[in-house]
């Protein structure tokens, strides 16, 4: 917890003077989809799914192959509990689904998939895509199951699995994924075999976002080394995510930005690479 917030300090910090983006495509992402204040009728959904999860007092037994839980000391995890302090906040819910309406990314892979909150606002924000979502709890995965057909989520595939074995197929059968979301093992040495895996999925326009970048020394290491990468140009720090591209007419540059700002005042650092 301490590593967390001095982390969020120096963000603050490396936030604070406003400079213009001269990037074309890194302004219309920031002023039409991370400070877009529509109110959609998709976060009704994504509210009412989260209730849902939030007055649910029964309990699971959790198989935890990450990095374990600063909160829950036990295996035994009320489903409640799980959704309030472990799974996506309402805030980026709705800024995953907006980033999901704007690309409008026709296959999507989402590593950790939890209860599905982090799911169905992929799912809204493209109702088309093809998503496929991993995870290693059985038990997890099948009450996930249960609430996608519960709120009839019907572009969901869910395949319980250990990540590794699954993204290590990868390489010798390439796909592609134009979106994938990283919430799985928050460590440094699972998180690059997950990149590693997965850069023979990647096209010009694939966006990857990590979550939790910021959980650890370790988790600030492997950002730093996945922003140095040579096949990656632009990335974007919220302190929550990293928010990666590969677009090779992209200047190589990372940029700092606070996601809760409104679009009149919102505050970010740019820094060159």
């Amino acid at each position: 917890m301490q590593h967390i917030i001095k982390s969020y300090l120096k963000f603050l910090f490396n936030s604070k003077n406003e400079h213009g983006v001269h990037s074309p495509f890194v302004y219309d992402l920031v002023t039409k989809c991370f400070y877009d204040t529509t109110n959609y009728s998709e976060y009704e959904i994504l509210k009412n799914y989260r209730n849902s999860l939030l007055e649910n007092k029964n309990t699971i037994e959790v198989t935890d192959f990450g990095a374990g839980s600063r909160v829950f000391k036990s295996n035994t995890r009320e489903i409640a509990k799980i959704a309030k302090t472990a799974g996506i906040t309402s805030k980026n819910a709705a800024l995953l689904f907006r980033i999901t309406r704007y690309f409008q990314p026709e296959n999507i892979l989402e590593i950790g998939t939890s209860l599905g909150l982090a799911t169905t606002a992929l799912s809204t924000g493209n109702p088309k895509a093809k998503i496929v979502t991993l995870e290693g709890c059985s038990n997890t995965m099948n009450h996930a199951q249960a609430q996608f057909q519960k709120f009839n989520f019907k572009n969901i595939d869910c395949i319980n699995i250990e990540f590794s074995k699954q993204l290590s197929t990868y390489n010798l059968q390439p796909t592609t994924h134009n979106l994938v979301y990283f919430d799985g093992n928050h460590s440094k040495k699972a998180t690059l075999e997950y990149f590693d895996f997965l850069l023979p999925t990647i096209t010009n326009d694939t966006v990857w976002i990590f979550d939790d970048i910021h959980w650890s020394a370790a988790m600030d290491e492997a950002w730093e080394v996945i922003k140095k990468h040579p096949q990656v140009t632009v990335t974007l720090d919220t302190f929550q995510w990293g928010v990666v591209f590969f677009r090779k007419e992209q200047v190589k540059e990372h940029f700092i930005i606070n996601p809760n700002k409104t679009l009149s005042s919102y505050i970010f650092q740019k820094i060159r690479i």
